[in-house]
């Protein structure tokens, strides 16, 4: 009787496990001019490979700072559409949203976009398109990711920030609990279009803190990125964007193949080597209330792990110096006064060990290009750090 009774017991269970991988196409366009209906970029970014998705609807959602400098920037894309009309889906409205940190601090700004997909009647296969800086595409993208369980989304990124790193990626957060990107979602957009031309109406400050970014690839994955920035940081920084534009497009690139071929791109691991510098960063804009630019606080973040690297006897006196004076050439920050509450900038490890699965995983800089992975960070010696980086400034 026993052994019936397993049998059948046995008989009754089932396990099967399947591996699979789901295709998509991530396209990344840079034009300028795009509004130009003599320029197909936009159009055929939109319509993409499925000619299917002009049948539907599209909504404009636009970063409220664009419009105030590109005042007629309605006015065009409603020309753009109405050019292409026989291959862009239908408009339907264009909604402007606050830009910035609020956009992502408030949740009435996501509501307001999904009010808007409901009421349009955006499906699956119809299109939001975003355009603005890195905040309002990431309340817009979780919105178009959320709805239906995922809408088409264009991104038109137009800060160098967004351009350079945040608008390529896969990854939509909004702010929630006081924590940066507590929810979110990974979903790839269906095409970015960067505009070289917006870049023209960016204050100085805007310009200049987006290239925090493109120092932190250069580190990472390319030391000849690096010395062309310290050899052009002039020009850089006087917005030459003939020389600008080739730094803004390599950062892309890279964070792009990093995505479509680095093996990770949702992060499933606990490594996130792109996120150099962020532990601090995320915390730090935490404790300014979030007034504290993003891409400053990436400066601010990698000149703290250049010098606890040092420190460590990880990264050398070389490469330290180097990655401080290009910073500083730069014209970005290297330290915040809130810097000196060291036990709560600490809390940001945890935070991020949090926000990573359970297990920490910094990525530090041995030199210009080549980087190492660690899994605890020496409390002491990052106190140190900080004071050492304190008195630079």
């Amino acid at each position: 009787m026993h052994e019936h009774s397993q049998a059948q017991d046995d008989s009754e269970r089932f396990t099967q496990v399947e591996r699979f991988t789901v295709q998509w196409s991530h396209g990344l366009f840079f034009s300028s001019h795009t509004f130009d209906p003599a320029n197909p970029v936009l159009a055929d970014a939109i319509r993409g490979a499925d000619d299917e998705s002009s049948q539907h609807g599209m909504i404009v959602v636009i970063d409220e700072g664009v419009t105030d400098t590109n005042p007629d920037l309605q006015d065009r894309i409603r020309r753009y559409v109405e050019a292409h009309r026989d291959s862009l889906p239908e408009l339907r409205t264009i909604h402007v949203t606050p830009g910035g940190e609020i956009s992502k601090n408030d949740p009435r700004m996501v509501d307001e976009i999904l009010d808007l997909i409901n009421e349009h009647g955006i499906c699956r296969r119809s299109t939001v398109l975003v355009i603005g800086g890195g905040a309002v595409l990431d309340s817009a993208g979780y919105a178009a990711a959320t709805a239906h369980r995922g809408v088409r989304i264009v991104r038109m990124p137009t800060t160098v920030l967004s351009q350079a790193d945040s608008g390529v990626g896969v990854k939509n957060g909004i702010n929630r609990y006081g924590k940066k990107n507590f929810t979110g979602t990974f979903t790839p957009p269906n095409a970015v279009v960067c505009d070289t031309r917006l870049l023209e109406s960016l204050s100085d400050a805007e310009w200049i803190t987006g290239f925090s970014e493109v120092v932190k690839i250069a580190l990472l994955k390319d030391a000849d990125l690096f010395e062309r920035m310290e050899r052009d940081v002039s020009k850089i920084r006087e917005r030459d964007l003939t020389v600008a534009i080739g730094y803004i497009f390599e950062s892309a690139r890279r964070h792009l193949e990093h995505i479509t071929r680095g093996g990770d791109p949702f992060e499933s691991h606990e490594a996130r080597p792109l996120d150099y510098g962020h532990w601090s960063a995320h915390k730090l804009e935490q404790m300014t209330n979030f007034e504290l630019r993003h891409g400053d606080a990436v400066s601010m973040g990698i000149a703290l792990d250049s010098i606890y690297a040092g420190l460590m006897g990880m990264e050398s006196r070389d490469s330290v110096e180097r990655t401080i004076a290009l910073l500083e050439k730069l014209g970005l920050p290297i330290f915040h006064p809130c810097m000196s509450q060291t036990d709560v900038l600490i809390e940001g490890l945890q935070e991020f060990r949090e926000h990573l699965g359970g297990k920490l995983t910094i990525t530090l800089v041995t030199e210009p290009g080549s980087s190492i992975e660690v899994n605890e960070i020496d409390e002491k010696i990052m106190m140190r750090a900080i004071e050492e980086l304190s008195r630079r400034t």
